[in-house]
């Protein structure tokens, strides 16, 4: 994969994209405020060194869903905070692409940084127009993606621009294939994979390829559930569609004819509601009352998960033990943030509420590597081909054909 290493960004127009899709808060009579910049922080690595090395950036980035030009979803505040942040003269562009955008990018001096307005502000985006990406690529003499959070979209900024300037992946996207790809391809054994979170049928793919390469997977949180109904155990009111059910079963039964072990929990935290004044109670199996609700893995599930981190080599963890942001039911969750904390192993964790959870308890910065992909993350761990990765390999004729090709036949790989 090409790096920063390989380009020449000297006084030229880089049209980097990042992912800054950070949560806003609206209060009425109040600007908005971002309430986590952490994704631009995130960004800021590869925005300094290409400032460093005299570049001219074009930032673009999407935020949020916007319904047409959505006001409230305006690049305003990130551009507010990149200029806080990076001490540059930082300019909001009034559109996305246009004569106007072309003018600015075109006067842009060395170090300088021009923020386009919300990428999705344009429908042709997320249907990767053709039109689109070439417009976007005359605004720029070469192209960087650092947005790994959007790799597995192929979207005009993501995939359909790739093909149509030299380019290259920023400091972060080079981090975060590093360590995932150290995770599936290289890793130090024995591999533990820690996967908690919602549905079974959002994560079956990732469970089925880690029983492929890790030694153990350890289930926790809601997705438990389906195998232990699977298993014949009762889940209460526990959330359990039966196509979860279904899916876990094939996982289990995958499993078995497998060195590889998939763990579920022993005991765990239930309640009859989720609510911080409720009574916990501690189950001695892996069954629900009636009408109640498992909330947590239990102090004995925590602590052989715990032992299992400890003494593994390498640690991927997706997806919170139980309902973490209650404390009655934070017990397997900060268990597993900890253990991760404390361990010799490489450790990698990914997945909004995982990376909370982690901030929350103060351990952050104890992980060897924080993803800042969703289902990006997610999708690469299965092996599946990321669109704004793959484009990012394409040859020097690839390019030049796109270029030369007809707006008619497209420009996605």
């Amino acid at each position: 994969m090409r790096t920063l290493d390989d380009l020449d960004v000297s006084g030229k127009r880089v049209l980097l994209r990042a992912d800054l899709n950070v949560p806003l808060q609206h209060l009425p009579g109040a600007p908005v405020r971002i309430t986590d910049d952490t994704r631009i922080r995130a960004a800021l690595e590869t925005i300094d060194e290409l400032r460093a090395r005299g570049a001219r950036i074009v930032l673009v980035s999407h935020l949020g869903r916007p319904h047409g030009r959505d006001q409230e979803l305006s690049m305003r505040p990130i551009a507010d905070t990149v200029r806080e942040l990076t001490g540059a003269k930082v300019t909001l562009a009034p559109a996305v692409v246009g004569e106007q955008v072309q003018l600015l990018s075109d006067h842009l001096a060395g170090g300088e940084i021009l923020v386009l307005e919300n990428v999705r502000y344009e429908p042709r985006e997320t249907n990767n127009d053709p039109e689109l990406a070439r417009a976007l690529a005359e605004l720029a003499d070469v192209y960087v993606n650092d947005a790994f959070g959007a790799a597995h979209r192929a979207h005009a900024s993501t995939e359909g621009v790739a093909h149509l300037l030299p380019c290259a992946a920023g400091r972060l996207m080079q981090r975060e294939v590093r360590a995932l790809t150290g995770v599936l391809e290289r890793p130090a054994r024995p591999l533990v994979a820690v996967l908690g979170g919602a549905k079974v049928t959002d994560k079956i793919a990732l469970v089925e390829h880690l029983l492929e390469v890790a030694d153990s997977v350890l289930i926790g949180g809601a997705m438990s559930f389906p195998f232990l109904a699977a298993e014949g155990h009762a889940v209460g009111a526990s959330p359990c569609a039966e196509s979860d059910v279904d899916c876990a079963r094939q996982a289990l039964t995958k499993s078995a004819g497998t060195h590889h072990s998939l763990e579920l929990p022993e005991d765990l935290i239930v309640a009859e509601r989720l609510s911080a004044d409720a009574d916990p109670h501690t189950t001695a199996t892996p069954d629900v009352p009636e009408g109640w609700l498992g909330l947590d893995i239990g102090p004995l599930t925590a602590a052989r998960y715990g032992r299992a981190i400890a003494q593994a080599g390498t640690v991927f963890w997706n997806g919170p033990m139980g309902a973490f942001e209650c404390e009655p039911f934070a017990l397997g969750t900060r268990v597993i943030a900890q253990a991760l904390a404390g361990t010799s192993a490489t450790t990698v964790a990914g997945g909004g509420e995982t990376v909370q959870a982690l901030r929350e308890l103060g351990l952050e910065s104890s992980v060897n590597h924080v993803s800042t992909g969703g289902g990006a993350t997610l999708e690469f761990l299965q092996g599946l081909t990321l669109p704004g990765l793959d484009a990012l390999n394409a040859t020097p004729v690839d390019r030049l054909a796109a270029q030369t090709a007809p707006a008619s036949a497209g420009v996605s790989a």
